[in-house]
């Protein structure tokens, strides 16, 4: 069962339309509203428990089919900044760039997200979509 949104889909591709317009360096409310709806998108397209994506401080989420983790630590935890997640998940930092770089660290042997990010396809940030602003 997919989870339950808790960042309306408009609201959350507006906030995201933001962040990558700013470089990935937006407010912090702008950032979490973002972050939280991409980890939702994610659960949503890779429905499981078997791996744990956090990006503190804003959120975490379970995903990707397979064994069933309940208590304590989870054998396999993928965490990154928000930055990096952000830019993950529009595409403009490929999965292997990332962990070769250091800026995801994934423990565990299902602890990757390869083939599932970007996680939509994201074209070109307009001004309106960025709130409007002029740069």
């Amino acid at each position: 069962m997919p989870p339950r949104r808790r960042v309306a889909v408009d609201e959350g591709r507006r906030a995201l339309a933001v962040c990558r317009s700013a470089g990935f360096a937006a407010d912090r409310a702008v950032t979490a509203t973002a972050v939280r709806y991409s980890l939702e998108e994610l659960a949503t397209a890779a429905p499981g428990r078997t791996v744990e994506v956090r990006v503190p401080p804003h959120g975490a989420a379970q995903c990707i089919e397979g064994p069933v983790h309940r208590r304590g630590t989870p054998p396999n935890v993928i965490e990154t900044d928000a930055a990096t997640w952000l830019a993950l998940v529009t595409g403009d930092l490929s999965w292997h760039d990332a962990v070769a770089s250091g800026q995801v660290r994934a423990s565990g042997q299902r602890a990757h997200l390869d083939g599932l990010l970007p996680l939509l396809p994201w074209p070109p940030v307009t001004a309106a979509e960025a709130g409007g602003r002029d740069e």
